[in-house]
C-alpha cells in the first residue's frame, strides 16, 4: 500500500512540475515583501532574515497573501500549506489538533505545535485556532522548533505578526455576508498618541447558523456559532534603545458542540441492516438529538514585552498571563448500555418509561439508522423479539446528557540576551518559566427532559442527576534554559541550538470518594471501584538540540540540512483509567489494548535536507525538501464507551517512523499573473506499540498520505483607478486514518455480550471490521474575485465552491464497534466589501 501511495504521489509530483505551482515554503507573494528588493523577511530563527537564507522549510503568508486569500486563523493557514492538516471545532471550539509531517497533537494532551504571537509563546491549545488580531504575516515552521521557539514545538511552530503602530494613522474595516446567515466583520485602527507612543485597536465578529439542521428540535443548533474578540496593543519608546510592547485581548464564543454522528462497523449485524456495517465516507448525516448542544469559550490574556539594545547585545524579556474557560453540554451516548433504563424499566415497574417520552412510539419521530424502537427499552441483542437500540445522540432521553469543562490559567515569562548581529558569530542565551493551573471535568447525567445542568455534580432526584463524574485538577511548573550560536564562513553557515526543559506535573482528583451513581449504586467515578485515589506527581526532563547547515553558492540558491530533537511532556489520565479499561475490555472481551494512568513524554528525532532557490529575477521560485522523523512514545488520544459511561485517555505509541518529501514552486508568467502549487508525500509506519500490539505496521494516525495545493492569482490594473484581483486555491488531502487501529478486525462489547444473551450467538458475530473507517481523499476549491478601487475593495468569494462532501474527523471507539464522525464544511458563497485608509 505504501508503494502505491508513492507511485500515485510521484505521478502528481510530475504534474506539478509541468504546471508550475505556488511555493508556500518560498512563497513568492513578493508584492507583499518586507524589503525593497522584493525579498520576504521572516523571523524563523528569532532574527530578521531573508526567507531564502533560512536553512529549513518555512511557509509564509505575507500581508498581501492574507488579504487575497482571506486567511485569518490556523484552519485557513493549514489549508494553504503542504504537509499540514488540521482538525478543529468538531467537539468544541478549543479542540484543535494540527498535524505537521506525521506528528499530531493529541486531544487532552499538549499541542505539538507552538503558537507564537508577536514574539510571545501562547500556552493554551484552545487558542491555536482563535483569531489573534490584525495579521501582517504568518510563518509556519516545520520540524522540531523547541530549541528556538520553546515548549510544545515538536512538530513545528506557527509564528504570527500583527500590525504594529507607526508614525501615522491607518485603519480598515471589512465585512462579508454569505449563505446560512453567515456574517463576518473585522476592523482596526492604528494611531500615534504622542511622539513616542502608539496604539492599535482591533475587533472581530462572526456569526452563522451553520450548515446542518437538527430535525427533531427543528432548529439550526448543530454547528451554529457566534464569536467576537477585541485586541489592544500599546507600543512605547522609553528611550532611543528601549521599547515597551503591551498587548491585551478578550474573546467570547457561543455556539454548538459535538458535531458528530455515530457509525457502526459490525459486518454480521450489517447482514440484517446495512447501516450496522457502514463506510464512514458514505454516511448520511442525520441530527435528531433531543438536547441542544452548547459550547462556551471565554479567553483573556495580557502580555508585556520589553526590548533594550545595549549596542553589541540586545535584551528581550516578556511576561504573559492567560485565562481560558471552556464548557460544553450535549446529548449522551449511553442508551444501548441501559444505564438510564434500569431505574425506570416498565417491564419491571409497570410504569411508562420516561426515556420513551421522545421516541417514535409516542411522537412518531424516528431515530437515526441503525436504531429502532421495540416494545421494551433494552438493546436488541438482549431481547431480539421486542428490544430496542438507540445509538448515540438520539431523540430519546435514554442516552442521558453530558457536560465537559476545561478551565486553564497560566503565567509565563522569558528573558534572553542576543548578539546584535553584523558579525560572523551570532548567539543567544535565555531562560523560560511557566506555571499552569488546569481543571477538567466530564459529567454524564440522567435526562429528565429538563436540559443539562452546568454543575458537574448533581444529586439524585435533581433535574439532571449525575451518573458519572471525572474531575481532576492539574498543576504544571516548567523551567527551561536555552541558547544558540551560528557562525558564517562566506557561503557556509553552521548553527547549533540547545534547550533543556524540566516539567514538574501533579494531578489530584476532585471527585468525592463517597459519591454514588444513583442509577447503578456504584462509585460515581468508576475508577474508585478499584481503589482510593491519591495525588500523583511526575517530572519530565528533556534536552532539545538542533543543528543546521546552509551552503549558498549564490544569493539565489541555498542547499541546507538540519536535525533536531522534539519534546512534549508526559501527563496523567483520570486515575483508575487503566483498571477500568482492563476490567471492561481486556478481561471481558480479550481486547488487545493497554492504557496507563500516567502517559510518557513524547520525543522525536527529525532530519531534513533540501534546496531552495529562485530564477529569472525571482519570477520562478522553488523549494524541494526531504525529511525523516523517528518518534518515540507518540501521544495518542483514545475514546472508550461502555456500560461504565465514557472515558477519554491518552496512550503512547512506542515508535513511529515518518518520512517523505515536499516540492513547491511559483511562476509569474507575466507581471500580475502567477501560478503556484505544492505537493507533500508522507510515508509512515508504526514500528512498536505496546498499547495496541496488533497495530504494528499501520500508519501514523491523523496523517494524510499526501497533500497537494494548486492555484493561480491575478492582480492587474483594469484602469488607472481599478485593479482586478482573482485568487483560486485547490487543496487535495489524501486518504487519512484517524486511529492506530486501521484495516483490522476487533472484538467488541457485543462480542462479549452475545454468548450470554437471548440469542446465544458465538462471540465473533459481534466483532468489528474497521477497514471502512479510513477517510477518503478529497479536494476543496476556494475562489475569490473582485475589484480594488482606490481604498475600497469589493469581492465575491466561494469556499468549497464545488460543495465537496467530506469528513472532518473520524474518532473510532474500537471496542464499541464503531466511530464518531464529523462532517467538513459545505459550500459558503458570499460577498465582501472593505475600506482602508
Amino acid at each position: 500500500m505504501r508503494h502505491r501511495h508513492l507511485l500515485v504521489a510521484s505521478s502528481i509530483f510530475g504534474l506539478a512540475i509541468t504546471a508550475p505551482a505556488h511555493a508556500q515554503d518560498n512563497n513568492a507573494e513578493q508584492d507583499g515583501a518586507s524589503e525593497d528588493d522584493g525579498a520576504i523577511i521572516v523571523t524563523a530563527r528569532r532574527q530578521n532574515e531573508r526567507l531564502q537564507d533560512v536553512p529549513a522549510s518555512v511557509s509564509v503568508l505575507t500581508a498581501d497573501a492574507l488579504e487575497k486569500t482571506g486567511a485569518q486563523n490556523a484552519a485557513d493557514f493549514s489549508q494553504l500549506t503542504p504537509g499540514v492538516t488540521i482538525v478543529t471545532g468538531t467537539a468544541e471550539a478549543g479542540d484543535t489538533q494540527i498535524n505537521i509531517r506525521g506528528i499530531n497533537g493529541a486531544r487532552d494532551a499538549e499541542s505539538s505545535v507552538a503558537l507564537v504571537v508577536d514574539g510571545i509563546l501562547k500556552t493554551s491549545t484552545a487558542q491555536l485556532n482563535q483569531n489573534q488580531g490584525t495579521l501582517r504575516q504568518v510563518e509556519i515552521l516545520k520540524g522540531p522548533q523547541g530549541a528556538l521557539y520553546g515548549r510544545n514545538a515538536a512538530a513545528g511552530a506557527i509564528v504570527l505578526q500583527t500590525i504594529k503602530p507607526s508614525d501615522f494613522v491607518e485603519g480598515g474595516v471589512r465585512g462579508s455576508y454569505a449563505n446560512d446567515n453567515t456574517f463576518e466583520g473585522t476592523a482596526y485602527i492604528s494611531s500615534p498618541l504622542t511622539e513616542n507612543i502608539g496604539v492599535v485597536a482591533s475587533g472581530y465578529y462572526r456569526t452563522t447558523d451553520g450548515f446542518f439542521f437538527n430535525d427533531f428540535l427543528n432548529d439550526d443548533v448543530v454547528d451554529d456559532q457566534e464569536v467576537w474578540s477585541v485586541d489592544g496593543r500599546l507600543v512605547a519608546n522609553l528611550g532611543p534603545a528601549t521599547e515597551l510592547d503591551v498587548k491585551a485581548r478578550y474573546s467570547e464564543l457561543r455556539g454548538a458542540s459535538i458535531n458528530f454522528n455515530s457509525s457502526f462497523h459490525i459486518p454480521a449485524f450489517g447482514a440484517t441492516n446495512p447501516a450496522f456495517f457502514e463506510d464512514v465516507n458514505e454516511h448520511p448525516f442525520v441530527y435528531n438529538g433531543n438536547i441542544r448542544p452548547t459550547n462556551e469559550q471565554d479567553s483573556f490574556d495580557i502580555s508585556a514585552k520589553i526590548e533594550h539594545d545595549f549596542g553589541d547585545v540586545a535584551l528581550t524579556a516578556w511576561a504573559l498571563y492567560s485565562d481560558v474557560d471552556q464548557l460544553l453540554t450535549a446529548d449522551g451516548t449511553s442508551a444501548d448500555f441501559a444505564r438510564f433504563i434500569a431505574a425506570a424499566d416498565p417491564a419491571a415497574q409497570g410504569v411508562v418509561d420516561s426515556c420513551f417520552a421522545t421516541t417514535a412510539q409516542l411522537t412518531g419521530f424516528p431515530i437515526a439508522q441503525p436504531g429502532f424502537i421495540g416494545e421494551i427499552p433494552v438493546p436488541f441483542i438482549f431481547a431480539p423479539a421486542n428490544g430496542s437500540t438507540f445509538g448515540a445522540y438520539s431523540p430519546t432521553t435514554c442516552d442521558g446528557t453530558q457536560l465537559q469543562i476545561r478551565e486553564q490559567s497560566d503565567f509565563s515569562a522569558e528573558i534572553r540576551l542576543a548578539s546584535s548581529g553584523g558579525d560572523a558569530l551570532s548567539w543567544e542565551i535565555g531562560g523560560y518559566f511557566l506555571n499552569i493551573d488546569r481543571e477538567t471535568g466530564v459529567s454524564i447525567g440522567g435526562d429528565t427532559g429538563a436540559g443539562v445542568s452546568e454543575t458537574l455534580l448533581n444529586p439524585a432526584g435533581s433535574a439532571n442527576p449525575t451518573s458519572l463524574l471525572l474531575n481532576d485538577e492539574f498543576d504544571t511548573t516548567v523551567y527551561a534554559v536555552f541558547g544558540n550560536a551560528e557562525y558564517a564562513w562566506d557561503d557556509l553557515t553552521i548553527g547549533l541550538a540547545l534547550r533543556y526543559d524540566i516539567e514538574d506535573r501533579s494531578s489530584e482528583s476532585l471527585v468525592p470518594a463517597d459519591a454514588l451513581d444513583p442509577f447503578t449504586g456504584g462509585p460515581i467515578n468508576p475508577g474508585l471501584a478499584f481503589g482510593a485515589f491519591t495525588p500523583v506527581d511526575e517530572t519530565f526532563r528533556q534536552l532539545q538540540p538542533k543543528v543546521s547547515i546552509s551552503y549558498q553558492p549564490t544569493p539565489d540558491l541555498n542547499l541546507y540540512a538540519n536535525w533536531g530533537i522534539g519534546f512534549k511532556s508526559g501527563g496523567f489520565n483520570n486515575q483508575g483509567s487503566s483498571a477500568i479499561i482492563d476490567a471492561n475490555f481486556v478481561q471481558f472481551i480479550g481486547a488487545d489494548v493497554s492504557i496507563q494512568d500516567v502517559y510518557d513524554k513524547e520525543t522525536s528525532s527529525a532530519f531534513e535536507a533540501g534546496i531552495k532557490g529562485q530564477l529569472a529575477n525571482g519570477r520562478i521560485t522553488f523549494d524541494l525538501a526531504g525529511y525523516y522523523t523517528d518518534i518515540d512514545d507518540m501521544q495518542f488520544f483514545e475514546f472508550f464507551v461502555g456500560s461504565f459511561g465514557l472515558l477519554r485517555v491518552v496512550s503512547n505509541i512506542d515508535e513511529v517512523e515518518v518520512y517523505g518529501f515536499e516540492f513547491n514552486s511559483t511562476v509569474e508568467v507575466i507581471e500580475g499573473w502567477k501560478f503556484f502549487g505544492s505537493i507533500n508525500v508522507n510515508e509512515s509506519e508504526i514500528k512498536e506499540n505496546s498499547s495496541r500490539p496488533s497495530t504494528v505496521g499501520n500508519e501514523s494516525p491523523y496523517t494524510a498520505d499526501y497533500t497537494i495545493n494548486l492555484g493561480t492569482e491575478i492582480d492587474t490594473p483594469m484602469s488607472d483607478t481599478v485593479d482586478l484581483i482573482v485568487r483560486a486555491d485547490y487543496r487535495i488531502t489524501g486518504p487519512t486514518w484517524f486511529h492506530s487501529f486501521q484495516d483490522q478486525t476487533s472484538p467488541t462489547l457485543f462480542s462479549g455480550l452475545l454468548p450470554g444473551s437471548a440469542l446465544a450467538l458465538p462471540s465473533f458475530v459481534g466483532d468489528a471490521d474497521f477497514s471502512v473507517a479510513e477517510r477518503e481523499a478529497f479536494g476543496v476549491l476556494n475562489l475569490r474575485a473582485g475589484f480594488e478601487i482606490g481604498d475600497f475593495t469589493a469581492t465575491v468569494f466561494a469556499e468549497n465552491l464545488l460543495n465537496r462532501e467530506y469528513l472532518n474527523e473520524v474518532i473510532p471507539a474500537i471496542e464499541f464497534g464503531g466511530s464518531f464522525i464529523s462532517p467538513g464544511a459545505r459550500r459558503l458563497i458570499g460577498v465582501e466589501v472593505g475600506y482602508s485608509f
